[in-house]
């Protein structure tokens, strides 16, 4: 089956799911705003009636979460300055992934840069990546004379499509990088056949999916290699840092010396050894502030991952059986994810009888912190379509997932306290909202 399909049909089968026995009580709720006050439908905030939500917003959505561990771990430090901490993060995230290398790095960008060092593949070798992502994913690689080929997105994932990806092999194609958005693991499985199908090395940006998994396995450890961030919006928070993970000692190695002149774990029979003291040119070691925060953030991190998940299931698990809003979401249901920064919803707006713009403006008016967000598109800025940047000048693509995902979201925050009454308000404004689809529509 086409696996592009099978995900973007994934979320549609709980349309047919309202239609079995004993699932009308579940459809009811798209109208539950139309039971309200006695069975009136009320007045929607901009038209003059009440808002839905009246709960402060407050620090819901806090982030990061530091408290008196952080604190005394940095006074700690303070007190006792050292690099020892850097060290020791390095031998916990190994630990926590099961994996035989990590790097401490200075943030996501670094441990990225430090990856296609270690990559040591030939100008104009290509990876395979999405546009829809972080600049920091695809800029580096034009230091190493390496060409991104721009591959969409599924529009209701938000990660690589493996599909499009197929379309644009060619014989120069050596790597493909998928990248695990907003906490939503990619098919690794399936990138991974192929990947393996075609001799192609597979690397992974884990920037936004700290301990998510695809088939009990954790994302980071499917790849080569692969990266983290810690910069402070981030699932594990360090205010500013990042991780590179390594399957082969060589590409570890490489790695480390590109960024560390003093050759951190490097054994002196590596081939590499002999640069220490200049290593290769940069400086990307990880501030111990950051270790010591990144080592706190670490412990306890799954539990934080599973209660947000919670709160956010609560919220989703009911907006979503309105007409024509959806989730992000592969549909399956060997994916354990996360959430991050934002509680990403799409609108059919065929389906919904209403515009994107006006359900978004509709949910502000009631109080909802809601936005039509469109994600820049690294494929649609001048970097890459100016000659002087590249040893190899990438091809600008079309890529219809890719802009129909930035028509279609809407973005709600991801509450990071619980919340319950807020939750529910958020409930009750979505079904008052798509109670006057039909007059939204219009206007």
């Amino acid at each position: 089956m086409d696996q592009r399909a099978n995900q973007t049909n994934a979320q549609p089968s709980r349309r047919a799911f309202l239609k079995t026995t004993g699932a009308a009580a579940a459809a009811g709720i798209a109208m539950a705003g139309q039971r309200r006050a006695s069975g009136a439908v009320e007045t929607l905030a901009m038209n003059g009636g009440p808002k839905a939500v009246t709960t402060e917003f407050g620090d819901a959505a806090k982030w990061p979460l530091y408290g008196e561990t952080e604190e005394q771990a940095i006074l700690e430090l303070i007190r006792h300055p050292s690099y020892d901490p850097v060290t020791k993060f390095e031998e916990e995230w190994c630990a926590q992934f099961g994996m035989p290398h990590a790097k401490a790095h200075f943030n996501g960008t670094s441990a990225l840069a430090s990856m296609f060092f270690a990559l040591n593949l030939p100008p104009g070798s290509e990876i395979l990546v999405p546009s829809y992502t972080f600049f920091a994913t695809i800029t580096p690689m034009r230091f190493f004379g390496l060409v991104p080929v721009f591959v969409d997105i599924n529009p209701r994932t938000l990660n690589f499509d493996l599909e499009d990806a197929k379309k644009r092999l060619t014989p120069n194609t050596k790597a493909v990088l998928p990248v695990h958005w907003i906490g939503l693991p990619s098919d690794m499985d399936l990138i991974c056949e192929w990947a393996e199908e075609k001799g192609l090395i597979v690397l992974e940006d884990s920037a936004h999916a700290h301990c998510a998994k695809l088939k009990d396995k954790y994302v980071g450890t499917w790849g080569r290699m692969s990266i983290y961030s810690f910069q402070m919006s981030k699932p594990l928070p360090a205010i500013e840092g990042g991780m590179g993970m390594y399957q082969n000692k060589e590409d570890f190695e490489r790695a480390t010396a590109f960024g560390n002149y003093e050759m951190p774990g490097i054994s002196s029979d590596s081939p590499v050894f002999k640069y220490k003291g200049s290593g290769f040119g940069m400086k990307f070691r990880m501030h111990p502030f950051a270790a010591e925060l990144g080592r706190c953030q670490l412990r306890g991190l799954e539990e934080r991952n599973a209660a947000g998940a919670r709160q956010t299931r609560r919220l989703n698990d009911v907006l979503t059986q309105l007409p024509g809003l959806y989730e992000q979401s592969s549909g399956r249901s060997d994916v354990q994810r996360l959430y991050y920064s934002w509680n990403m919803l799409f609108i059919d707006e065929a389906e919904a009888g209403m515009s994107r713009d006006a359900a978004v403006n509709a949910l502000k008016a009631e109080g909802v912190s809601a936005s039509a967000l469109s994600y820049t598109l690294q494929h649609k800025l001048p970097l890459y379509a100016e000659d002087e940047w590249w040893h190899h000048k990438p091809v600008i693509p079309e890529l219809p997932g890719s802009d129909q995902a930035n028509a279609t979201s809407i973005a709600l925050p991801y509450f990071t306290k619980e919340v319950p009454e807020l939750v529910d308000q958020y409930i009750k404004a979505f079904e008052k909202v798509w109670a006057h689809r039909s007059e939204i529509g219009k206007a």
